[in-house]
């Protein structure tokens, strides 16, 4: 069987809230999606809202897939008590962009370093658990140039290969972009390298 290295996890949708109580505690995690560090401060302030009392909202993200930027928060707790256990999990569950935060509600009696170490990584664990994991495939982009005689013979690998068509202009002079994954790069830029009449390039 083919193994591949260019797929990697992350969640298909937000995970339904979950609740986790330690002493009086009540800690609320959340697993969510993400694009972009842009989409961090809405849904962390989308769950400020949602529980005004809470003292903490805790959180770590992760995004990108070869070289990875993370960051972990721990909103107020003591240093390292609760936005890296949540990143923990993170690495655990082998996600990425991905944003995993837990609102913690004061119940009154403290739990001390390790009881908080503890919460946070079971509120993200039960988060992350609760969310919909999925594989996807990482894909690269080539640009096509050719004049439209050669549109068959393009057309006829794009099917060969399976080739997903990601935008197309087709006039005297074609640009089809395609969408090729990354482990057959290599291998469907020497294919269209090899006829001379056609351009490839990479779309950055």
């Amino acid at each position: 069987m083919e193994t591949h290295s260019d797929t990697y996890k992350t969640l298909s949708k937000p995970s339904d809230e979950i609740l986790f109580k330690e002493k009086k505690s009540k800690f609320y995690g959340y697993a969510f999606p993400i694009q972009s560090e842009d989409d961090v401060k809405p849904l962390l302030e989308e769950i400020k809202k949602r529980y005004h009392t809470a003292g903490h909202v805790c959180y770590a993200w992760q995004l990108g897939i070869e070289n990875p930027n993370y960051r972990a928060n721990d909103d107020g707790e003591p240093n390292n008590s609760a936005g890296m256990p949540i990143y923990g999990q993170i690495q655990s569950f082998e996600v990425t962009n991905v944003l995993v935060a837990v609102a913690r509600i004061y119940g009154g009696t403290k739990l001390g370093v390790g009881g908080l170490i503890s919460a946070y990584k079971t509120g993200a664990q039960m988060a992350l658990e609760n969310a919909k994991i999925i594989e996807k495939i990482i894909q690269v982009q080539f640009a096509l140039f050719f004049e439209y005689a050669d549109m068959d013979k393009v057309m006829r690998i794009i099917k060969q290969e399976q080739l997903s068509i990601v935008s197309q202009k087709m006039e005297l002079d074609c640009k089809i972009v395609i969408s090729v994954r990354k482990d057959d790069e290599e291998k469907i830029h020497s294919i269209f390298s090899d006829m001379h009449t056609i351009k490839i390039k990479p779309v950055s």
